[in-house]
């Protein structure tokens, strides 16, 4: 079955979404790492602070979680029509890490979810434009919930299939 992880950009109520994402996948079989981001707490990247920094506490352990994942599901709030600083921000430190910027991301699967107080579309247009660029194969399906739409679960079911090529026990 498939190791997949999580990337939580929020604590709130994107976590309660990936729960239950999370149990729909252990039960179809799969192993689920999840990552906070916010408990990295980076600071805000710039080319300054990067000069002066030999090594920034929490980014191999992230990274090399990351890497332990045969596919990746990002939840993330829409933040000001686009990304919450703390996804921005991890990116741009982990793309910063080594000689060539798309390696951790290169073919990677990756599946998109928010929930968020508007439509979600913003941050989910956003999200696949730059895990796109990034080299990894975003599939064509999202979630998107807010407090008039719940998770769909045949919804979650297909994203769970298109991330793990239909594996499931």
């Amino acid at each position: 079955m498939a190791a997949l992880v999580f990337i939580l950009a929020s604590d709130g109520k994107n976590a309660v979404l990936a729960s239950e994402v999370e149990k729909r996948a252990v039960e179809m079989g799969h192993s689920v790492i999840t990552v906070h981001l916010n408990a990295y707490d980076f600071p805000v990247y710039t080319v300054a602070l990067e000069r002066k920094t030999d090594v920034l506490e929490g980014l191999d352990s992230l990274s090399e979680t990351l890497s332990k994942g045969d596919a990746w599901m990002v939840f993330a709030p829409e933040y000001n029509g686009s990304i919450p600083p703390v996804l921005n921000n991890a990116i741009a430190w982990l793309s910063r890490d080594g000689n060539d910027f798309r390696k951790l991301f290169r073919d990677r699967t990756v599946a998109l979810a928010t929930h968020s107080g508007g439509g979600g579309h913003h941050v989910i247009t956003a999200m696949r434009m730059q895990f796109s660029y990034l080299g990894s194969n975003v599939i064509g399906r999202s979630l998107t919930v807010n407090s008039k739409k719940a998770a769909n679960l045949d919804t979650i079911k297909a994203i769970l299939n298109s991330l793990t090529g239909g594996q499931h026990s």
